[in-house]
């Protein structure tokens, strides 16, 4: 298993493409990790759902039963993730991507897929991997290489570590609550118990929905280690799944393109490419 190593300053990412081009750890300084460290056995899985950070494409979250609806044309997906009947976030993480390009401070990977197996349309991946001094920026992309308009999403998923006094900060407009197959019920206003618009601990909340009019800011904050982080995304990223599971040592604040079960209304045309950004900034407190 080949790892590509960025250094940049007082910032380290290492990245292991041929595990669903993942990230599989994000230090800082004197190696205070910002995302769980990816253990030896889930660098060598070839998958990057154990990892520190993966891509979610060419959708988040789950599918409902497989069944997406486009157009009148009713397609039927496979679970695709261990215990879930769902078919859950797209098959990008399950994959080996290419190394188009990579030096010290920055990489470039692909993902080609042919539809035959899984997503039934074919589309090109791209991650980008930038440190800039003080910041990660990734890029991410998706094009259509069908001849028609298909369904295609963009969203990250990073593991962030969690500390009993870990705070997070973000400003959303409303929520979808999830029923027990975690799949969207309906939107709501944003209840105080899951509003962090003022900046307050990740503990004692328990999360796994999907907000949606996220402004592309988010802070994190782990006070004992006297460290923030900036969390900034460009369009199409104005949706915002948080992860908060009770009694682990991470949360999740993942920029996506769509809402939940929502990807079937997204539709990319023929030939053209979804493109964004999203920056991980660590600041001192």
């Amino acid at each position: 298993m080949t790892l590509l190593s960025l250094r940049a300053g007082e910032l380290a990412v290492d990245l292991a493409p041929s595990s669903g081009g993942s990230i599989v750890r994000f230090t800082v300084g004197d190696l205070t990790d910002v995302l769980r460290p990816a253990s030896a056995a889930a660098i060598a899985s070839g998958r990057g759902n154990d990892a520190s950070c993966y891509p979610l494409v060419p959708f988040s979250n789950r599918i409902a039963n497989g069944r997406l609806d486009i157009g009148g044309q009713e397609i039927v997906l496979k679970p695709n993730w261990p215990g879930v009947l769902h078919p859950m976030h797209g098959d990008g993480w399950a994959g080996s991507w290419d190394v188009e390009r990579h030096d010290a401070h920055s990489a470039e990977l692909t993902y080609v897929h042919d539809g035959r197996d899984g997503w039934p349309f074919r589309y090109r991946a791209r991650q980008s991997f930038r440190l800039e001094g003080d910041r990660l920026v990734v890029g991410m992309s998706i094009e259509n290489l069908e001849d028609r308009a298909v369904p295609a999403g963009l969203g990250l998923h990073p593991f962030f570590t969690r500390e009993p006094d870990t705070e997070l900060t973000c400003r959303v407009d409303g929520v979808w609550r999830a029923d027990a197959e975690v799949l969207p019920v309906d939107r709501i206003a944003v209840p105080p118990e899951w509003d962090f618009a003022v900046s307050r601990p990740v503990d004692g909340v328990v999360l796994d929905n999907c907000f949606d009019g996220w402004n592309g800011r988010a802070t994190i904050r782990w006070p004992r280690h006297a460290l923030g982080l900036a969390l900034e995304a460009t369009e199409p990223f104005r949706h915002l799944v948080i992860y908060v599971p009770k009694g682990r040592p991470f949360f999740c604040v993942e920029p996506v393109s769509h809402a939940n079960g929502a990807v079937a209304r997204s539709l990319l045309p023929a030939g053209t490419t979804l493109a964004g950004e999203i920056v991980f900034r660590p600041f001192s407190l």
